[in-house]
């Protein structure tokens, strides 16, 4: 029986819903105080255990009978008031889980990583599994946090686990207007004016969560998978997702001065009022870099075809369009 960490999340909803589809048998890990509406529909098909990763006592309570777990739990931010909780969901609560999994002699694990693990230096064009972490400033604090979180798997798998990495790229899903890549799309509904230079590798949430499930039950272990479909430039991929939401795309390009002026005063917004700045430092600082990330590992060992990114930005469109109706 596999767990799952962090199920009622973006990534982790999936999963489950991979899991069902592939009539695994599963329980679904939360906190308590976790929201698990991405999941309402089909909760009656879920069995969920209460655990918080940073809890040792209640992961062993919530591990008992598992024999295999996918760790999908973890904390997005570029917000630097958020570092140290960063660092503790990210790197001491995957410590917890690997310690519980290897205490209690679970056999498997699959760690949900990012591609940000893997680093990026200045004058970097295309980075693969290969890829060797150097500290640079273009690695944000979430990728120092998320690469230390994989050195608990490679020591995992030294003392005796059976662990697979996979590294999906920015993923693209249904979700809360405000969560995640959500904001993408919802910075096109709203038909926000300005672009910047660069590109983002992307990836369907349905392809992370097929793959996650394929290499978990695959025969191959200590290895690490790029889950990635493609690179696009934040230009490009705002016309495109306008056509299919039928709102006119950004058409003022930012300059990286401006940008990083922007990102001043976000800041000191974000200090007054406890909101999340919309640009940090950081953000501004990788903005206009172009890396590809090359996804051939995957296509090959498991003969992959990913999703198209038109297929995947109708396929949210046309949850959103229901989404507004709803509403209205």
């Amino acid at each position: 029986m596999i767990a799952v960490t962090g199920a009622n999340g973006l990534l982790g909803s999936f999963i489950v819903r991979q899991l069902i589809e592939s009539r695994v048998s599963f329980i679904a890990i939360k906190r308590k105080s976790s929201n698990t509406e991405l999941l309402r529909d089909i909760e009656h098909q879920i069995t969920w255990r209460e655990a918080d990763i940073l809890d040792t006592q209640s992961l062993q309570e919530a591990f008992a009978d598992v024999t295999g777990v996918i760790h999908a739990a973890a904390l997005v931010s570029f917000n630097p008031r958020k570092r140290r909780m960063m660092e503790a969901v990210n790197i001491e609560g995957t410590r917890n889980v690997v310690n519980t999994c290897l205490a209690l002699s679970i056999s498997r694990l699959l760690y949900v990583s990012s591609v940000a693990a893997l680093g990026r230096t200045k004058n970097q064009q295309i980075i693969s599994e290969d890829n060797n972490w150097t500290d640079s400033p273009l690695n944000t604090q979430y990728a120092e946090t998320k690469y230390k979180a994989e050195l608990e798997i490679f020591r995992a798998q030294e003392e005796g686990l059976s662990t697979i990495i996979i590294n999906p790229s920015v993923i693209l899903a249904r979700g809360e207007w405000n969560q995640s890549s959500a904001k993408l799309l919802n910075y096109i509904r709203d038909e926000r004016k300005f672009y910047t230079d660069g590109s983002f590798n992307y990836v369907d949430v349905r392809d992370v969560a097929e793959l996650a499930v394929k290499l978990y039950f695959s025969q191959m272990e200590g290895e690490r998978f790029i889950i990635s479909a493609g690179t696009i430039s934040l230009k490009e991929f705002f016309n495109q997702a306008a056509t299919f939401f039928n709102t006119k795309p950004p058409h003022f390009k930012i300059s990286k001065p401006v940008l990083r002026f922007i990102a001043s005063l976000e800041s000191v917004r974000s200090f007054l009022t406890g909101a999340d700045p919309l640009i940090t430092k950081e953000t501004a600082r990788i903005a206009d870099t172009t890396i590809r990330f090359n996804n051939q590992k995957v296509i090959n060992v498991l003969n992959y075809s990913f999703k198209p990114l038109a297929d995947t930005l109708q396929w949210c469109a046309e949850f959103y369009g229901k989404q507004m109706e709803l509403k209205n």
